[in-house]
């Protein structure tokens, strides 16, 4: 006799169940979670060309928002367990060079995890572009005692 297929648990922090919560709560995101770990999340973004300046170079608001969203995206990974309520409280970005290309990639490392607060350092580069980063930064998301 077969069993039942479990229900999915839709709390784990999986790429496949964050870009479901993305995309229900916020349906006008791009951003996509590629892989996610307790320590780490990565994320990629097609562009458009809405997202272009001049000479083709992908906007400094587009890595904005893809640094802001694997940095949340790491918040899950670090706690277990997606929690839409974390909120950025601090994010800083450092523009290195041009990011031309197609699709925006972006990784995220945990530097700490506490009961209110999470820490993590991101890369941002484009097409295949990784051992030349376009930005690279650092985030702190707050946890609000509601999430707790």
């Amino acid at each position: 006799m077969q069993s039942e297929p479990a229900t999915p648990d839709h709390s784990r922090a999986e790429p496949a169940v964050v870009n479901a919560m993305v995309k229900e709560a916020f349906p006008g995101s791009r951003v996509i979670c590629t892989a996610i770990g307790p320590a780490f999340a990565t994320a990629a973004l097609v562009t458009s060309p809405d997202d272009l300046r001049p000479g083709n170079f992908i906007a400094g608001p587009t890595q904005f928002a893809i640094a802001d969203a694997v940095l949340w995206y790491l918040v899950f990974g670090a706690i277990g367990r997606i929690e839409p309520m974390a909120l950025t409280s601090e994010l800083s970005i450092r523009f290195l060079r041009p990011a031309i290309g197609s699709v925006l990639h972006a990784r995220a490392e945990l530097a700490s995890a506490g009961r209110r607060n999470v820490v993590g350092s991101f890369t941002v580069w484009a097409d295949d572009n990784e051992h030349r980063p376009s930005s690279i930064g650092q985030g702190t998301y707050a946890m609000p005692l509601t999430a707790r």
